[in-house]
């Protein structure tokens, strides 16, 4: 519950990171901040840092894909879209881990899980379907679209890499800790090679936003939702995205003017039917 509750409310928060600080500032500030309240945590608590260098390696892997690239693309595709309809991507992650388990892993979907994916994607293109057919739509929409998507792939490699480091007994604050740090130092690097300017132009929003992010939507956040994901897994932890894009869309609605419609509550609708679908626990077989 608190990872639904967070997770549907981080995306108007990065609504207001926008024009403030270019993108890969806010991402690098954010998980900067992240990385030092969980090392000063470790710290004061005494838990160990120390890894080897492929342990390292695995670690810097996660953040990449969870705490730099992937928020980056969606604090980008935010320009073009409201808050809620990039939640609404981004519960797609539950198909793509189903996707990458059985390309990763291993761990092969039966046919109603293919099932219940297909239902869902059909329920993103519902939402999504005034855009796509011109109406409210334009250029600008389906550039917001597709970043959205390139960071929910993003996210799920990065779950699948989280779990991985789990099953390899890597703990999940100590991973989070320097998942975070390396992120962030990844950002500062972009930002420095592309020649982006480091300059704030701080608000009450602005800050107030940034403090949430960091300590909720990373520090809190993402340990109870990796915290699950190495307990049941990447695919039914990914449930957790089933509520996130209507508190994400009733936000939006509130703050950012979203216009609901027949095409979002269809689509809402399918989406958490195929999440229901794809999560049926499986019925063994009568002997």
């Amino acid at each position: 519950m608190v990872a639904v509750i967070v997770g549907g409310s981080t995306w108007f928060a990065i609504k207001l990171q926008l024009y403030a600080a270019d993108p890969v500032l806010s991402v690098a500030y954010r998980f900067g901040i992240a990385a030092v309240i969980l090392l000063t945590y470790c710290l004061w608590r005494g838990i160990s840092l120390r890894f080897s260098l492929k342990h390292h390696t695995n670690i810097a892997l996660q953040g990449v894909f969870l705490f730099s690239i992937n928020y980056l693309l969606f604090y980008m595709s935010e320009e073009w879209l409201t808050s809620g309809l990039v939640a609404v991507v981004f519960s797609s992650v539950l198909f793509m881990n189903i996707i990458n388990e059985a390309w990763l892993l291993g761990t092969f979907p039966g046919p109603i899980v293919v099932i219940g994916g297909l239902v869902g994607m059909v329920g993103i293109g519902t939402v999504f379907w005034p855009e796509i057919i011109g109406l409210q739509g334009t250029r600008n929409t389906f550039i917001g679209l597709i970043l959205a998507v390139l960071g929910t792939f993003s996210t799920s490699l990065g779950m699948i890499t989280s779990a991985r480091n789990q099953a390899r007994g890597l703990p999940v604050i100590q991973t989070n800790a320097l998942g975070m740090l390396y992120g962030a130092v990844l950002m500062v690097a972009l930002a420095l090679v592309i020649g982006r300017s480091f300059r704030v132009y701080p608000s009450a929003s602005y800050i107030g936003s940034l403090l949430y992010l960091a300590l909720f939507g990373s520090v809190i956040g993402f340990g109870a939702f990796l915290t699950l994901l190495g307990r049941i897994g990447p695919g039914r932890a990914a449930y957790a995205a089933l509520l996130v894009p209507v508190i994400a869309l009733l936000i939006s609605w509130v703050f950012e003017g979203y216009e609901w419609n027949w095409f979002t509550a269809l689509g809402i609708f399918l989406i958490v039917s195929g999440n229901v679908i794809a999560l049926r626990p499986r019925r063994e077989a009568v002997v």
